[in-house]
């Protein structure tokens, strides 16, 4: 499977534990260590548990296991690592609180959203305004 498409699907796993918010942000372009990330939040404790759980037994169902889990103990961030593609699972406060998509503001950014035809992904970029001034300055000059 390609990059993108475990992203894909782990995005489809973590919406079918009603997680929230899930997005996938496009790192190919960066000097990242990954390819993807995908971001998504849960309720609760038992809520960022249970997404983190349904990604990782569904990806093991795929035979693609997880190189590195981070977070259970806290259960306030979640980090699976499956080395091309690495999910973050947050309760909304430490979401808000770490704000990877602000962090990471050069980014294509997908939202993933369940519709009556499956997933579909909604692209939209996000572009920092010091970049986006370096960029008209470097034309200006």
């Amino acid at each position: 499977m390609t990059s993108r498409t475990v992203a894909r699907k782990i995005a489809e796993l973590a919406l079918t534990k009603k997680a929230h918010d899930v997005v996938l942000m496009d790192l190919r372009k960066l000097q990242a260590a990954t390819d993807f990330f995908v971001v998504c939040s849960g309720d609760s404790d038992t809520h960022v548990k249970a997404i983190a759980d349904g990604i990782e037994r569904g990806m093991d169902e795929r035979r693609v296991g997880v190189w590195r889990a981070e977070g259970y103990q806290s259960l306030q961030w979640i980090l699976l690592d499956y080395v091309d593609v690495v999910v973050h699972v947050f309760q909304k406060e430490s979401r808000s609180f770490y704000n990877l998509e602000r962090l990471w503001s050069e980014a294509v950014v997908s939202s993933v959203k369940e519709s009556h035809e499956g997933v579909r992904l909604v692209k939209h970029t996000r572009r920092s305004t010091s970049r986006t001034t370096r960029s008209l300055v470097r034309q200006a000059g």
